[in-house]
């Protein structure tokens, strides 16, 4: 089963350079995590599950400390949902940083990464 929390927006001041951490910009997070048994949430029960309010929070933790890198955040995130929630199997997030400081155009640059819980 997966469950799945998209399009979690902040302002937040992440970037390389320091004027990107100063200024802030606008990020995107999607976090998707896999369960194993759906049975076991046939009863209703919050704990045989994750709570959304709860990965909310980390992420939004998380995303209020200025990072250089998304990767460092996307790692961050999985890492942390990972240690409040031992029954998923994985965990994926994208975090995407909108209208990066490139010559161009380009509406979103984002990071991807999956770890899975060993």
């Amino acid at each position: 089963m997966l469950v799945k929390l998209e399009g979690l927006d902040f302002f937040s001041h992440h970037g390389f350079y320091a004027q990107e951490r100063e200024i802030g910009n606008k990020y995107t997070v999607d976090v998707e995590v896999e369960l194993a048994d759906p049975k076991s949430f046939e009863d209703g029960d919050l704990d045989a599950t994750v709570n959304y309010e709860i990965i909310y929070s980390l992420v939004e933790g998380i995303m209020k400390v200025p990072t250089k890198l998304l990767e460092t955040l996307s790692m961050s995130i999985n890492h942390q949902i990972l240690e409040k929630f031992p029954l998923i199997l994985s965990v994926k997030s994208t975090v995407s940083k909108h209208n990066p400081p490139i010559k161009g155009v380009c509406h979103k640059a984002s990071v991807t990464l999956r770890l899975e819980n060993l």
